[in-house]
């Protein structure tokens, strides 16, 4: 793996960790900075679920998901976090973890509220094919 292509994932970890502390009041962070091994999520601080992050072009969500759900432990749901170039980020987890996975997002800390529930910027308005 190239240097560019490993800065491009740290930075999308990175990404990522901001914006689900921004959604949901979390202090998720980059979990390579701090254990680094094989097989761990990409992303610490959200209990129960296993965070992989993906910032490819060309996403594999079947992959991507297989790759979260054999890595993580038990008892933790597996999601993936995928961006492309200019786009927004993406959330993708199995239909029968999706209770779990939001019971977890929401139920965080009663007291915590998102520190900003304003929209994303749209990068390019002209190229989105999804209406609001």
């Amino acid at each position: 793996m190239s240097r560019m292509s490993r800065n491009k994932g740290k930075r999308g970890e990175r990404e990522a960790a901001k914006e689900l502390n921004r959604l949901f009041g979390l202090e998720a962070r980059r979990a390579q900075q701090y254990c680094g091994e094989a097989g761990d999520a990409d992303l610490l601080g959200v209990d129960g679920i296993h965070v992989e992050v993906k910032r490819v072009e060309r996403f594999h969500m079947h992959a991507a998901l297989e790759q979260a759900d054999n890595d993580r432990k038990a008892g933790e749901a597996p999601v993936v976090l995928t961006r492309q170039n200019l786009k927004q980020w993406v959330f993708c987890c199995y239909l029968d973890d999706l209770p779990k996975v939001m019971e977890r997002l929401t139920h965080v800390d009663e007291s915590s509220e998102p520190t900003d529930d304003s929209p994303l910027p749209d990068p390019d308005p002209g190229s989105r094919s999804r209406k609001k």
